[in-house]
């Protein structure tokens, strides 16, 4: 798929590109939303920005790109894009834009490195960028055709008919179409972008996983604030927290994400931490609700039993479904889960069945170390799925 006189420079270039990438990221998105301001507006999220968290995702996303086309020229990667699809078409990315962003990316890379880009390795890069957006403009159409949306125009209107109060910082919402027309199909474990108008106008877009089961028009998304007064760091979720009743409306997409739940027999493991939570709730409540046999191993970790959101709800399931157990740490036990374990989340003593899927999801570094302990346990590596919160780090962090 890769031509060899591409594959041959950009295997020449890759290191002085690739070390250079958090540089062409940086002037990459400086200039573009300078020319563009359009695209902070409902588009680009300004706290991942702020925070570099969207340049470390691109960086290593065209790097691991790059790589995995030279590992084998023949072949097109496509599967390490669906993450990126999903996550596009949940916030409106067409086509046009990958035009856009090709005008300003590659100018980035030609000033930061100067007379290193030839004519032929600008070709050769440029090779490299349109079989990459040629991959995901692909994708992005098919997921568009399945959500049964036109292009770009995934946004509905869905009233909020009821808020429920679940910790201090954490709120959840009961949502209906405000159309009264079928809610869209969705599959346990996807999420929902949700888009709003923030107090200096601008709109920004957040995530939000189904945390209820996805066979009703009634859908639940759970909202966790985030403290302190970094802005734009938070400023959706503490929005909706603060501002969201029963009556409102929120913009919100079609669901989309690519960590959904298998329909097989295996063994499931649901692992999270913090609001990680939600998407295991949205998975249990979708296993009682097709009154799924399957054993069940639910762990869940937190500071308190105060501060973890949902449990309730994971308890009553647990218990509606006949092969399911749940086990809980927290760093400060509290007397109403009597039976929880202390301090961080270890699975020495934890018997995790085998032949056993496993969903993970809540900060990073949790991932990473649960991620081992289920290899050591014998879990297979491609049974084990994981979902995140904002931009993909995981592949950043491993191209770094």
């Amino acid at each position: 798929m890769l031509s060899a006189e591409s594959a041959a420079l950009i295997r020449a270039t890759l290191p002085a590109v690739g070390g250079a990438l958090d540089e062409i990221t940086t002037r990459f998105y400086n200039t573009m939303f300078a020319e563009r301001p359009e695209l902070l507006d409902g588009m680009f999220n300004r706290g991942n920005q702020a925070s570099g968290a969207q340049r470390r995702a691109l960086a290593g996303a065209i790097a691991a790109y790059a790589g995995a086309l030279l590992a084998d020229p023949d072949t097109r990667p496509d599967a390490l894009l669906a993450r990126i699809t999903h996550k596009h078409a949940s916030v409106g990315v067409t086509d046009d834009q990958y035009t856009i962003v090709h005008k300003y990316l590659f100018a980035a890379i030609a000033e930061v490195l100067g007379d290193a880009v030839t004519p032929d390795v600008a070709a050769a890069w440029d090779e490299v960028y349109w079989l990459m957006a040629g991959a995901l403009i692909a994708q992005e159409a098919r997921l568009y055709q399945d959500a049964q949306v036109e292009p770009g125009r995934t946004w509905r209107q869905w009233t909020i008919v009821e808020r429920r109060e679940e910790t201090p910082d954490t709120v959840s919402f009961l949502l209906r179409p405000a159309d009264g027309a079928p809610a869209p199909r969705a599959r346990a474990g996807q999420y929902v972008s949700v888009r709003i108008q923030m107090p200096d106008g601008v709109h920004q877009l957040r995530q939000y996983s189904l945390s209820s089961a996805p066979c009703e028009d009634l859908r639940r998304i759970t909202v966790k604030r985030v403290h302190g007064d970094g802005v734009p760091d938070g400023e959706v979720s503490n929005f909706l927290y603060a501002q969201g009743r029963p009556g409102d409306e929120l913009t919100c997409s079609a669901p989309f994400g690519d960590v959904v739940l298998d329909d097989a027999g295996t063994p499931l493991v649901l692992v999270s931490a913090g609001i990680g939570t939600t998407p295991m709730v949205g998975m249990l409540e979708h296993l009682a609700a097709t009154g799924s046999t399957r054993p069940v191993l639910v762990l869940h970790a937190d500071r308190s039993p105060a501060e973890h959101a949902l449990r309730a709800d994971a308890n009553r399931l647990v218990d509606h479904l006949p092969r399911a157990r749940a086990v809980f740490w927290y760093e400060h036990p509290g007397a109403e889960e009597q039976g929880a374990r202390v301090g961080l989340m270890d699975l020495s003593a934890t018997d995790i069945p085998g032949g056993a899927t496993a969903y993970l999801c809540g900060p990073l570094p949790f991932m990473r170390a649960v991620r081992g302990q289920l290899l050591h346990a014998g879990i297979l590596a491609r049974n084990i799925h994981y979902e995140v919160f904002g931009p993909d780090l995981w592949l950043a962090d491993d191209t770094s």
